[in-house]
């Protein structure tokens, strides 16, 4: 009996040690994750390590790799272009970043309008503006040529400055609002006094502002480098040859060769690149700085890195010291001297928003080429999308799948945030980094991974797999939205209500949700955009019978450029511009 007894509590005791409590809220988004994305990396991992001649354990498919120098250059190439996109990124939107984090909350609000609306503006539409204005007839080459600059056409595409263009243009945007919650948190009085003891301007700046920002500085430029690397829109667009990134690669792998198990090794090579992003950037911030509005994340950095932070703090020395015959100008103002800073923001914001520019004119055209500004203008080509039954099937198809997403991906994502907010255990940093890993795998990887899970489990082709694809991209979106939400959420109001007799279903119904309203409805609307805009997993899942909008976008750009796209394009920009207009409303009300 008395082993009986003790067998009980032991169970009890390890039972206790595996308590939970609010985390089980998170179990159905993990449960996702785990089926959605982690069963399909381990099995493209396991792929990879397979044999085509021989059963079991081989190396084959590695050394083949190793052994073909073209594709050694095109992994050096993803490598090279992804590092030089997140440089640029981070270092030409650092200026907008601090600017943006210096003014009142209501101000900030609406220029954030024009930096999220590039930013969900759809991939192929920026890409198809930037052919339109970097091609030998387009409006850059019109402009230099027309006004004598130069003599004849300049290569501004199908080459490495054209890749770069687009690509900056396109991870710009999430750099900047990657950086922005960290510097609004900057304490502005440290900077001051500084001053007030004879700091000089470079001083201030490379010695406090710009330490206290490096953690979103370097967050962005870890966004920015782990998503350039799964990029193939535009340097399939506005690249050459030599441009070829390996995602790219992969899709060839796949799609036209069936090369299931090279196509893994090239899988396993991004994923590797990402992790290892990832873990230089865990040892110095911690991951859960990504979603902190704190300039402070640096504090729980590991020990191992102090001696790199030490040779870091004698760079920025060297470089305030380098940078002090600009203090004159600097004391001018605390951004600089004020015309330098608004033509500066000016062109930034232009060149942000030039290919909505660009092709709103464009898809008014009258003429049967693209060329701007158009000769004549015309409605025909918005007549041609909506008399379409391709385009409208497609367009009807997209908004299904983008709202079922934006339903499922917020109650996942929901429910995460408010076990991780509720919850003080250990296992929640866990947690947090699988509810994030949508985002950090590049997305080609998950992509080729749940083209080979539902390939064996009849979802290609289907408007199922298309939601469970989009959900699984939409979640960290939702999770963060509603997570941030959270952060500031009273929780005595529902222990008030719970004492007042209310069962937790009613405060839930009552208290809870009412107040976080405005988070939800803006993480759904996110969410329903991440789906509508999505290409990468419909140029999969969607086998070519369940087209989506991006999807058609991508078939007929391969065509021909003509002026239907255009009116696509726009139809794209207004659905992105309401969606966003609501969010903002939302979060104001």
């Amino acid at each position: 009996m008395s082993s009986v007894t003790s067998n009980i509590s032991a169970r009890g005791g390890a039972l206790s040690r595996l308590k939970l409590g609010p985390l089980w809220l998170a179990a159905p988004a993990l449960a996702f994750v785990a089926v959605f994305l982690l069963l399909p990396m381990l099995r493209l991992i396991g792929l990879s390590f397979s044999g085509e001649e021989t059963a079991g354990f081989s190396l084959e498919h590695y050394q083949h790799l190793a052994d073909t120098p073209i594709y050694m250059r095109i992994l050096w190439i993803t490598f090279r272009i992804s590092i030089l996109t997140a440089f640029f990124s981070v270092l030409l939107g650092y200026p907008v970043a601090a600017w943006l984090a210096r003014l009142p909350d209501s101000r900030r609000n609406k220029w954030l309008f024009l930096v999220l609306l590039p930013f969900w503006t759809s991939y192929l539409v920026k890409t198809f503006a930037w052919m339109i204005m970097l091609g030998d007839r387009g409006l850059f080459n019109s402009i230099l040529t027309g006004t004598g600059v130069t003599d004849g056409s300049l290569d501004l595409m199908y080459n490495e400055f054209g890749v770069l263009v687009g690509m900056v243009h396109a991870m710009m945007p999430l750099a900047i609002l990657t950086m922005v919650p960290v510097m609004t948190g900057i304490d502005q009085r440290l900077p001051l006094a500084a001053g007030s003891l004879g700091a000089k301007r470079a001083q201030r700046f490379w010695l406090i502002e710009f330490p206290l920002a490096m953690p979103g500085v370097a967050a962005g430029g870890l966004l920015t480098f782990i998503t350039s690397l799964g990029f193939f829109i535009v340097p399939a667009y506005l690249g050459g040859r030599g441009q070829t990134m390996l995602a790219q690669i992969i899709i060839m792998q796949v799609q036209e060769l069936v090369n299931w198990a090279f196509a893994a090794v090239l899988s396993v090579m991004l994923v590797a690149a990402a992790l290892v992003a990832i873990w230089i950037y865990d040892q110095f911030f911690g991951l859960s700085s990504l979603t902190q509005a704190s300039s402070t994340g640096a504090k729980g950095s590991k020990k191992g890195a102090q001696w790199l932070r030490g040779a870091g703090q004698k760079v920025l020395a060297g470089l305030a010291w380098i940078c002090s015959p600009f203090n004159r100008l600097g004391d001018r103002g605390d951004d600089g001297p004020k015309p330098v800073r608004a033509a500066y923001l000016g062109v930034l914001f232009l060149f942000l928003l030039a290919p909505a520019i660009i092709v709103l004119p464009l898809a008014f055209t009258a003429e049967q080429a693209l060329t701007f500004p158009p000769p004549s203008y015309s409605t025909r080509w918005f007549s041609e999308y909506f008399g379409s039954q391709i385009w409208i099937s497609a367009t009807l198809r997209s908004f299904g799948v983008a709202f079922a997403t934006a339903i499922l991906a917020t109650l996942l994502g929901g429910m995460a945030a408010l076990a991780l907010a509720r919850s003080d255990s250990k296992w929640g940093k866990a947690v947090f980094g699988l509810m994030l890993a949508p985002m950090i795998v590049p997305r080609i990887v998950i992509a080729v991974g749940l083209f080979y899970l539902m390939a064996q489990i009849g979802l290609v082709a289907s408007n199922i797999g298309l939601i469970i694809g989009h959900t699984l991209l939409a979640i960290p979106f939702t999770f963060i939205a509603i997570g941030a939400v959270l952060k500031g959420y009273d929780w005595r109001l529902d222990q008030a209500a719970a004492t007042l007799g209310a069962g937790r279903i009613k405060v839930l119904r009552l208290i809870t949700l009412p107040l976080l309203r405005g988070g939800i409805i803006s993480a759904a609307l996110f969410a329903f955009v991440t789906s509508f805009d999505e290409l990468t997993i419909a140029l999969f899942i969607s086998g070519g019978l369940k087209s989506t909008l991006p999807k058609q976008m991508w078939d007929d750009m391969y065509l021909q450029l003509n002026p239907t796209l255009a009116a696509v394009s726009v139809v794209v920009l207004v659905i992105v511009t309401v969606i966003l207009l609501l969010s903002q409303r939302v979060q104001k009300s």
